[in-house]
């Protein structure tokens, strides 16, 4: 049995990156080299410099959601104010949706609560949802006045930022948490390690003759949800919906017949590669919903290398992370990201397991 309590380490809140850097490049990257633990520091730019010719650089293209929206029950500016975070839609409806909903005792099936502007203000168009139950996982069925979500989310949705950012989304955050190639909607919080990457360094990536290809994955709300079992083995992973496509799981099963290396950008993307490969790291294409949890001593059988941010204490991901290096390197690592005044978490820098 492993216990979660392996992968515990300090940080002091003052590492947390609140706000992103000034350009999604300006991040640093630390490069671990997985079998001797030896370390560098560079700049993410440098990137390019740790990828050859027949490699193939693989990104998780899913949007983030404006899935944030306020609401007051019956409609009035004195009702009770509703924080809505929308997760996925139910049985494929459009005006029908899956969230979390609080104060959840105060949404009893048949509450109507209007929606609230970007200022706060009530919207005078009518528009509105009906709480239709409660779900068995403790999160809402709701029903929108309207089908129109993509307006909807213009209107009076915002950004959800991470919980351990302890602000509220800005202007600039609906920027900046998402990839520069973020284009399928449907996450409720950002792949982060690809917020580093331009449309400059892709292309400088592509010039010298490394492919790139997309999966989707839409992170789910589970993604933050902490690990209280005391063994890994026992922690319930949550589901996501998934997408590999044909012409990505050609590119890197010909990549490595080749002699090339694939770079995952990303837990994410390493998610949807693991579901999807065979013993001998052979990928399918398939869609569907995975709830792999991946930790030590699985080692990774469809990627070579990983791009990823820095994660908290005791998480899913810094389990996942601990898959391509042994877990005492990869601590080591924090401690030394630490000693360098690295930046942690979605906003901040960056690792490249090589």
């Amino acid at each position: 049995m492993l216990a979660t309590s392996l992968f515990d380490y300090d940080l002091p809140e003052s590492f947390i990156a609140r706000y992103p850097a000034p350009t999604r490049d300006a991040s640093r990257m630390m490069v671990l080299d997985r079998e001797t633990g030896d370390i560098e520091i560079h700049p993410f730019t440098d990137i390019v410099d740790y990828l050859k010719p027949g490699d193939a650089l693989i990104c998780n293209n899913t949007k983030v959601l404006r899935g944030r929206m306020f609401a007051r029950k019956d409609g009035r500016v004195d009702g009770a104010l509703f924080e809505i975070l929308l997760l996925e839609p139910a049985s494929g409806c459009q005006d029908e949706w899956n969230c979390m909903l609080k104060p959840g005792k105060r949404a009893k099936a048949g509450t109507v609560a209007l929606l609230q502007n970007h200022d706060g203000t009530l919207n005078n168009s009518g528009e509105s949802f009906t709480v239709l139950g409660r779900n068995e996982d403790d999160t809402f069925r709701i029903r929108f006045s309207s089908g129109d979500i993509s307006g909807m989310e213009e209107r009076y949705g915002h950004i959800p930022l991470p919980p351990y950012l302890h602000r509220s989304a800005e202007e600039s955050d609906n920027d900046r948490y998402q990839t520069v190639y973020a284009s399928v909607k449907g996450a409720v919080a950002a792949p982060t390690a690809g917020l580093h990457f331009t449309q400059e360094i892709l292309k400088k990536i592509r010039d010298k003759g490394i492919k790139t290809a997309e999966v989707t994955l839409h992170v789910g709300a589970g993604t933050f949800k902490p690990v209280s079992s005391e063994y890994a083995e026992t922690h319930q992973m949550h589901y996501e919906d998934f997408v590999l496509p044909e012409s990505t799981a050609e590119i890197i099963n010909s990549t490595r017949r080749n002699g090339g290396r694939v770079l995952a950008v990303g837990t994410t993307t390493v998610r949807v590669l693991e579901s999807c490969c065979d013993e001998n790291g052979i990928l399918t294409a398939q869609s569907g919903r995975t709830n792999i949890f991946l930790y030590p001593p699985r080692r990774p059988k469809g990627e070579d290398m990983l791009l990823t941010n820095f994660h908290l204490p005791c998480s899913t991901l810094l389990m996942l992370v601990s898959c391509f290096a042994d877990r005492e390197k990869v601590l080591a690592a924090y401690e030394r990201a630490k000693a360098e005044n690295m930046r942690f978490y979605s906003y901040g820098d960056c690792m490249l397991l090589k």
